[in-house]
C-alpha cells in the first residue's frame, strides 16, 4: 500500500538519489530501481556528460494515476534497466515546483493536446522537450503503446535522428513562449469583463449544474466572478448558474457528505463520481463560495456547506497548536482501490445503522445493492437523492426528525469510516496555498460569526510570516515540510513564485481588514513592493511567474511565463493586480494602481477568450474599474456588531468592510488613504445614535457609526441600521 511505502526505510545502492529529498512525493519513490534525480543541475550536467535525454516524470503525491505508473513500470526491474541504462531520469513533485510543471505542461500539451498528471517528457540533455505525454502503461494497452517501446523509440530518435528532435524541441520551447506571455496592451473595460462572465454562462449546464460536460471541475473564481456580476448587474442568468452550481455541487459525491469537504473533480457529469483526492486550494476557494452565497441570499444550505467544509479542515488539514494548513489529501490507501475508503456498500451501511436509520439513509444518499463504482459495482458513493425539504414533501414527517436522524446516520458512518486506514495527508505547509486558506478562514469568520477560523487564520499568517518570509523581500515557496521541522531544515530553500507573493500580500490585507494591526499592513506593503521588483516587467507589463526563469535557467525554465489563466488556483497576475488595487485604496500609493492597471491592459486584448479560466482576471478588472467602497464601522459592543453585519450582507468584490476602535482612529493607526478621509469625519451624537436596549455606554462614548466611502466621497456617519443599507443599495 502507498501509505506503507511511505515509512518504509529505504537504501539507494541502485543510485537513486531521493533518499534525502523533502518533497513527500520524491520521497515516495526513493525505493524504486529507477535511478531517480531530483530538479537540478547534477541531473542536467550528468546528461550532458553522457549525452543521454531526458526522462521527466512529474507528479504528485495525491495522484492516483502517479502511483500506478510509479507500481506499474517504474517498479519494474526491467523498465528500470532501460531508464538507467538510455536515459537519465528526473522526477519532479508538482506541487514543490509548479514552475516547472507549469513550463512542462505547456509542452506537453503542444506535442500532444493534452496535459495532467502523470506528466511523462523527453528532453534534451539541455532540458528541451521532444516529445511527451501522461499515463503510460506498462505495457501496450488503452490503444497506447508501453513503457518499454515509448522508451526505446525516444531513445532512438536521439540516437539516430537527433535533427528532428532538436527541431521538435526547438518549436515546443517557442510555443511556451507564447503560451501566457502576452504583451499587447489593450483597454479594461466592464464591457470585457460582463464578455467574460457571459462567456461561462454560455457553458453553464441547467440541469446539472457546473459548467460543460464531464469531466467537471469547480471553477471558484468562475463563480464568485457570476455572483459579482449577478449582484452588481441585477444579471438573472448569473445569478441562477451560481446558485444551481453551489446546489448541485454539495448535493453531489464530489462533495464528502459525512466529514464535509470537496474532491478535486467530478468524473460524470452530475457531480456524482469524484476523483477522491482532497486539495487544499480547492477547498479554501469553494469555501469562500459558499459564504458568498450566504452573503448574498441567506441560504442555509450554503452556510451549513461551508461550515462542514471548515470543521473538515480543522480536524483533518490543520497544524492547531502552531498554525498551518496541510497540502492535500489523497485519494486512496492503495493502489487496488479507487476511493474505497470513502465509499460504502449497503452491507457496509446495514452494519453500522439501525433499521430505521438505514432505510433512511438508502434514500437519502442513494446506497443501494449496485452502486457508482466500476471497480466494486457494489461500493456507493454518498450522494444527495433527495434532500431533507424533498422527502418532507413527500412522507409529511417533520423537517427536524428527519435532520436528527440524518445528523445522527452521519455521526454514526464517520465514525465506523475512522476506523478504515485512512488516504494519506500531505502535511507540506506551502505558502501561497496557506496564504488562500488565510484569506478564506477570514471572510468565513467575518460572514458566519466564527471567532475561531479568525483566530486560527491569524496564526497561520503569523507562522508563515515568521518562517517563510525575511521580513524584507525574500518569501519562500514552502514554510514547513510533512516530515517535520528536521525535514524542513535540511531542504532547499526554494523562492517563492509570484503566486507565494500576491496570495500572501491578500492574507496581509484581509488580516488588517479582520484584527485591526498594522504590522499586517506593513507587511502586505512590504511583500507588494518585493513583488513588483521581483516579478514586474516594466518594459512589457504584467507579471512573470517566477524571478529564477529566464537567461540560463535549467531547461524550459528559460522561457519567460506570465500566467493569466486560473488553472488551478487563481491566476498570479490577476491575485497581484487585486492585492495592488486594494493597496491603493488603503494607503494611497499611486504606483500601486498604475501597475496594476498596466497588468491587466497587458492581457486585455486576448483574456475574453478564456471565459472559464479567467474568472478572477474579471474579479481584479471589477475591483480596477469600480470605485471602492469602503463602510468603516467605529466602536465597540452590540452596536457595532449590528453595523457590523448589515455592512457585510451582499458580496461585493470592491467593498470593504472593517470594523476599528475608536481609539485607533483617535491615534491615527489607520493606512494613509483612508486616514486622510476618515480623521476628518467628526462623531455623531445626539438622539440619533444606534443604542440597542442592553448596551449602556458610559458619558460621553460616541455612539457606533458606519462611516461610508465610495471612491475618494464619504457620506456624514450613519449611526441607523435602515439608513445605512440604503447608503449600500443607492451606490450598488
Amino acid at each position: 500500500m502507498y501509505s506503507q511505502r511511505m515509512s518504509e526505510a529505504a537504501s539507494s545502492p541502485n543510485g537513486n538519489q531521493l533518499e534525502h529529498s523533502a518533497s513527500a512525493y520524491l520521497r515516495s519513490a526513493r525505493h524504486q530501481p529507477v535511478h531517480w534525480h531530483a530538479w537540478g543541475e547534477a541531473a542536467f550536467a550528468r546528461a550532458q556528460a553522457e549525452d543521454k535525454p531526458v526522462l521527466l516524470d512529474i507528479g504528485a503525491v495525491w495522484c492516483h494515476w502517479c502511483h500506478v505508473m510509479d507500481r506499474e513500470s517504474y517498479e519494474d526491474p526491467e523498465i528500470a534497466a532501460l531508464i538507467n541504462r538510455l536515459f537519465v531520469a528526473v522526477k519532479v513533485d508538482r506541487d514543490e515546483r509548479p514552475d516547472v510543471d507549469a513550463r512542462y505542461q505547456a509542452a506537453v500539451s503542444a506535442i500532444s493536446g493534452q496535459g495532467g498528471w502523470p506528466l511523462t517528457a523527453f528532453l534534451t540533455p539541455d532540458g528541451r522537450p521532444y516529445y511527451g505525454g501522461t499515463y503510460i502503461p506498462r505495457d501496450d494497452r488503452y490503444g497506447r503503446p508501453g513503457m518499454g517501446r515509448v522508451l526505446t523509440a525516444m531513445a532512438e530518435v536521439w540516437r539516430a535522428r537527433r535533427d528532428e528532435a532538436l527541431e521538435t524541441a526547438a518549436s515546443v520551447m517557442a510555443a511556451i513562449e507564447h503560451n501566457e506571455s502576452f504583451s499587447a496592451r489593450s483597454g479594461v473595460s466592464l464591457d470585457l469583463t460582463e464578455k467574460i462572465a457571459g462567456s461561462i454562462v454560455g457553458q453553464f449546464d441547467p440541469r446539472n449544474g457546473g459548467f460543460g460536460s464531464q469531466p467537471k471541475f469547480p471553477h471558484p473564481a468562475a463563480l464568485d466572478l457570476l455572483l459579482q456580476i449577478a449582484m452588481s448587474r441585477g444579471d438573472e442568468r448569473a445569478r441562477e448558474a451560481f446558485i444551481t452550481t453551489l446546489e448541485k455541487m454539495a448535493r453531489g459525491g464530489v462533495y464528502d457528505q459525512l466529514a464535509g469537504g470537496f474532491h478535486r473533480y467530478s468524473v460524470d457529469e452530475r457531480w456524482v463520481v469524484p476523483h477522491f483526492e482532497k486539495m487544499l486550494y480547492d477547498n479554501t476557494e469553494l469555501l469562500r463560495n459558499y459564504v458568498h452565497g450566504f452573503q448574498s441570499f441567506v441560504r442555509e444550505d450554503f452556510k451549513e456547506t461551508a461550515r462542514e467544509t471548515v470543521a473538515w479542515l480543522d480536524a483533518t488539514m490543520t497544524d492547531r497548536e502552531r498554525g498551518g494548513f496541510f497540502a492535500s489529501q489523497d485519494a486512496d490507501v492503495g493502489l487496488d482501490d479507487d476511493g474505497d475508503y470513502f465509499t460504502w456498500t449497503l452491507d457496509e451501511a446495514r452494519a453500522v445503522l439501525d433499521p430505521e436509520e438505514l432505510e433512511f439513509a438508502a434514500k437519502y444518499w442513494d446506497i443501494g445493492e449496485v452502486g457508482e463504482m466500476h471497480h466494486n459495482p457494489a461500493k456507493n458513493v454518498l450522494h444527495v437523492k433527495q434532500s431533507l425539504g424533498e422527502m418532507v414533501k413527500e412522507t409529511g414527517a417533520a423537517y427536524e426528525s428527519l435532520r436528527t436522524l440524518r445528523d445522527g446516520a452521519r455521526a454514526k458512518m464517520l465514525a465506523a469510516r475512522a476506523l478504515r486506514p485512512a488516504p494519506y495527508i500531505d502535511r507540506t505547509l506551502y505558502t501561497g496555498w496557506n496564504a488562500m486558506a488565510v484569506t478564506a478562514y477570514i471572510e468565513t469568520a467575518r460572514v458566519l460569526r466564527m471567532d475561531a477560523a479568525k483566530e486560527f487564520a491569524l496564526r497561520t499568517l503569523d507562522r508563515l510570516l515568521k518562517e517563510a518570509w525575511d521580513g524584507e523581500a525574500a518569501l519562500n515557496h514552502v514554510i514547513a515540510y510533512a516530515g517535520g521541522p528536521e525535514q524542513t531544515a535540511g531542504a532547499e530553500r526554494l523562492p517563492g513564485t509570484l503566486d507565494d507573493y500576491a496570495f500572501t500580500v491578500n492574507a496581509a490585507i484581509d488580516a488588517w481588514v479582520a484584527s485591526g494591526e498594522m504590522r499586517y499592513y506593513h507587511a502586505a506593503t512590504k511583500l507588494a513592493d518585493a513583488m513588483i521588483a521581483r516579478f514586474h516587467d516594466a518594459s512589457g507589463g504584467g507579471f512573470f511567474d517566477s524571478e529564477s526563469s529566464g537567461v540560463n535557467a535549467l531547461g524550459a525554465l528559460s522561457a519567460r511565463r506570465k500566467p493569466m489563466q486560473d488553472s488551478p488556483t487563481p491566476a498570479g497576475n490577476s491575485a497581484a493586480a487585486a492585492a495592488l488595487v486594494r493597496l491603493e485604496a488603503l494607503g494611497g500609493r499611486k504606483e500601486y494602481r498604475e501597475v496594476a492597471e498596466q497588468t491587466l491592459a497587458c492581457f486585455a486584448g486576448i483574456v475574453g477568450h478564456f471565459g472559464l479560466y479567467a474568472g478572477s482576471y474579471g474579479l481584479a478588472a471589477e475591483r480596477l474599474l469600480l470605485d471602492p467602497v469602503q463602510v468603516v464601522i467605529v466602536g465597540a459592543g452590540p452596536a457595532a456588531a449590528q453595523l457590523e453585519a448589515l455592512a457585510v450582507a451582499r458580496f461585493a468584490v470592491n467593498k470593504t468592510v472593517l470594523r476599528i476602535d475608536p481609539a485607533q482612529l483617535e491615534a491615527g493607526d489607520v493606512p494613509g488613504a483612508l486616514a486622510e478621509t476618515l480623521l476628518q469625519v467628526p462623531p455623531p451624537g445626539g438622539a440619533d445614535a444606534l443604542r440597542l436596549a442592553d448596551e449602556k455606554p458610559s458619558a460621553g462614548t460616541p455612539a457606533a457609526r458606519a462611516m461610508v466611502c465610495r471612491g475618494r466621497t464619504c457620506l456624514p456617519p450613519i449611526v441607523d441600521g435602515e439608513k445605512l443599507l440604503r447608503a449600500l443599495e443607492e451606490g450598488a
